[in-house]
């Protein structure tokens, strides 16, 4: 077993996704596409900002040549599959500035990781930009993609070979990873750039950050479904006054004290 920094924060996933040859693995293997590059850009903003947002890119990478740009987010939030469609489209029209027409140079491929899961709780989700004819055939027009990965939910049906990169990103959240479990060198690649001997002061202060951020995150939710259940015990227990029930029945039923029910007649 290996002592590894999680997985589930951005600066460890960028610190070993930024690597081109890692980056470019992980994209084959869920893409099926081969990229030619050798740099990946973090934190990725573009100036002039499209669409009045200055939307920035966790990695991204283009590869010129064979006219494909590939980002990949880490995060999870309320709106994520609203908002990585919105990223995919500033990509998109970007491009489209300083074309000649509505065809972009560079095919857009945009994959969002969610370490934290999700409610629809599946490994991979897909919006493919292809139209379909009426029995649902891909016309072969527009390959632009947004794949929306969970760990969290890999299962012995994951088809390889992305089984593996979502069952070693699940694997480092207990920040304690079994290599003996993984053949892809990659996979063995990462865990050596996230092994916990090798993360930095900044690094890890930086973790620290993230993780207390996200604390005060779910603070703020659980405050708020505790009011919330409060007005709905509140709403509740002033029905049961109207129609002239026992202070002591609402009191078991709502839990509220008998003094404030009192106060509430």
């Amino acid at each position: 077993m290996k002592k590894v920094a999680s997985l589930r924060y951005g600066v460890i996933f960028k610190k070993a996704f930024s690597q081109p040859a890692i980056f470019t693995a992980f994209a084959q293997d869920f893409l099926g596409i081969t990229l030619n590059i050798d740099h990946v850009e973090t934190e990725k903003s573009f100036d002039p900002i499209v669409g009045k947002v200055d939307s920035r890119f966790d990695l991204f990478a283009e590869d010129k040549e064979n006219r494909i740009i590939v980002d990949i987010q880490h995060v999870r939030s309320t709106d994520h599959y609203d908002r990585f469609l919105h990223y995919h489209c500033v990509a998109l029209l970007e491009q489209v500035a300083n074309s000649k027409n509505y065809s972009p140079n560079l095919t857009v491929f945009t994959i969002v990781l969610l370490t934290s899961g999700d409610r629809h709780k599946v490994d991979m989700a897909t919006i493919d930009f292809d139209p379909k004819d009426r029995n649902g055939k891909a016309l072969g027009e527009i390959s632009h993609k947004i794949l929306y990965l969970c760990p969290k939910y890999v299962s012995k049906e994951t088809p390889q070979p992305y089984r593996q990169w979502l069952e070693a990103i699940d694997d480092s959240l207990d920040e304690e990873v079994d290599e003996s479990r993984y053949d892809n060198q990659m996979i063995h690649d990462v865990f050596s750039l996230i092994e916990k001997s090798a993360i930095s002061p900044q690094e890890l202060a930086r973790m620290k950050e993230e993780y207390n951020q996200e604390e005060m995150k779910k603070a703020r939710y659980l405050s708020g479904v505790e009011a919330g259940e409060a007005q709905t015990q509140l709403a509740i227990a002033e029905k049961m006054l109207k129609e002239g029930l026992a202070h002591t029945m609402i009191h078991k039923i709502t839990g509220i004290s008998l003094r404030s029910l009192k106060e509430m007649d």
